[in-house]
């Protein structure tokens, strides 16, 4: 028996693996290690998968300096800013989303946190939403209080996501307007208030596979099973524009590491897919079970209709209304 096939036994016997384990888990053969993770996924997940969708409910004009983000007001990047969208463009979204056979939708809003009359107009939304669809709803507004997560909550909504981004030790090489305690504490509250949460983060911001590692333990300590994996998509006027994109081989050593790690997480593919020469394929063939289909933020996407064709033809069940 091989490496990789000890640590997935053990897995698969309930056990969880070290940070040491992790680290020599990566280091195996490619092949065998992408094997081991998509027959993990179908011990502990069997073949269903997840598709969500999103919608920039306003964009730009952050005050937050992320490095690889196009809408922070630090940089000079040309993405797009406007205030809270209109309720009823979110919800032809949302229907729209809801029609094609989505799950679950969320609303992103560009900003550390919102104010408390923003709140009340998504809760609104979050409200009529719950009414006219049976979308599970999912929100991403940045670090917010206790008292605003429960506002959410009552309103409808089911998941909050806060995306970590990378580990705490790299992550002030990333952002120095707020701190990675700051996120915890609202992944804490959003626990508190009853709310799932849906955290992260993004490949090929200069971190090692280490530090990728310690994200996902720092995930697996939270307890958070739903899982994005971003691949960084440079964006002209950031700090990162000329960042190496991440290879085929480290997105797939990645996740399925992370499949070892959360054995019952949604891994699921985010933003960057989309410049993937697969879309994702041989990532779903090594450990991913969810994505966001779609556009993302503020960049492209791949369509719905294209996901459900590659997802039927790989043999999942995708989760719909």
């Amino acid at each position: 028996m091989n490496t990789t096939q000890a640590f997935l036994q053990k897995v698969k016997n309930g056990a969880l693996l070290t940070k040491e384990e992790a680290l020599l888990l990566s280091q195996q053969p490619l092949d065998q290690l992408c094997a081991a993770a998509d027959a993990l996924r179908v011990h502990i997940c069997g073949n269903t998968f997840e598709l969500c969708s999103i919608i920039n409910g306003k964009s730009g004009q952050c005050s937050e300096n992320c490095k690889f983000c196009g809408q922070s007001s630090h940089f000079g990047a040309a993405s797009k800013g406007y205030p809270l969208l209109e309720q009823g463009v979110i919800l032809h979204q949302a229907q729209h989303n809801a029609h094609s056979g989505i799950l679950r939708f969320s609303i992103v809003t560009s900003g550390r946190t919102l104010t408390n009359d923003e709140i009340d107009a998504l809760c609104g939304i979050y409200r009529k939403l719950k009414q006219t669809t049976q979308l599970s709803l999912c929100a991403s507004h940045g670090l917010l209080t206790y008292a605003q997560l429960v506002k959410l909550k009552e309103a409808g909504v089911t998941r909050y996501h806060n995306n970590l981004e990378t580990s705490r030790r790299h992550f002030p090489n990333i952002c120095t307007t707020h701190t990675y305690d700051d996120k915890i504490r609202t992944i804490k509250y959003a626990l508190q208030a009853g709310l799932e949460v849906c955290s992260g983060g993004i490949i090929g911001l200069g971190e090692t596979m280490e530090d990728r590692i310690d994200m996902a333990l720092t995930l697996r300590t939270l307890g958070i099973v739903s899982i994005p994996v971003n691949v960084l998509d440079p964006i002209p006027g950031t700090p990162f524009a000329k960042r190496p994109r991440v290879t085929e081989e480290e997105l797939l050593r990645t996740v399925s590491v992370f499949r070892f790690l959360i054995p019952n997480g949604a891994i699921r593919l985010a933003g960057g897919r989309s410049k993937l020469p697969d879309k994702g394929k041989t990532a779903f063939e090594a450990g991913a079970n969810a994505a966001i289909s779609g556009n993302m933020l503020t960049t492209g996407g791949i369509t719905v209709r294209e996901d459900l064709t590659l997802l039927r033809q790989l043999g999942f069940t995708v989760n719909s209304i």
